[in-house]
């Protein structure tokens, strides 16, 4: 029983050890079996087009963060940064992104979603503003894969139920 309580707490140890939030602030230079050994595995892999890579560590569905830790060919950390932010939002281009653009720069969405309005995908980020309020990052995308449409939203999470405003 003492030996299973031990691997228990030593598992557990190990495992609070690799977080996506050790994906963040790490120095250029760092080799990225080092960003592995601290944040685990990333969610996705994605190849830059100066022969490097960015290890996409994410919190969506339900967490409000994600972290692109970009190395470059030679397996050395350019640059690690949250995107998760209404700056970083704010450089998707309407009509000239696509949705690889937008997957690469941001990772997976909470969710892809339709509605009646918009032929095509809508899909919705989960973030935080710099005032801490939940928000919603929706990008509208056609059938043909372009965005064609931006803009954030308020997520009311555990909002009153406005009905008893109207009785």
């Amino acid at each position: 029983m003492r030996s299973w309580l031990s691997l228990l707490g030593a598992a557990l140890l190990l495992g609070a050890c690799a977080h996506p939030w050790n994906s963040m602030n790490i120095a250029p230079g760092t080799p990225r079996d080092e960003v592995i050994a601290r944040a685990g595995p990333p969610a996705r892999v994605v190849p830059l087009p100066d022969g490097g890579q960015r290890l996409q560590y994410t919190l969506q569905p339900l967490g409000q963060y994600a972290f692109m830790v970009d190395v470059d060919a030679s397996g050395r950390v350019v640059r690690s940064r949250q995107v998760l932010t209404a700056q970083e939002f704010a450089r998707i281009e309407e009509g000239r992104w696509t949705v690889q653009d937008v997957q690469r720069e941001f990772g997976p969405p909470a969710r892809i979603d339709g509605v009646t309005s918009f032929r095509g995908s809508v899909l919705t980020y989960r973030w935080r503003d710099l005032g801490g309020g939940d928000m919603f990052y929706y990008v509208y995308v056609d059938p043909q894969g372009i965005v064609r449409r931006a803009h954030q939203g308020m997520e009311h999470f555990n909002a009153p139920d406005d009905r008893a405003f109207f009785r």
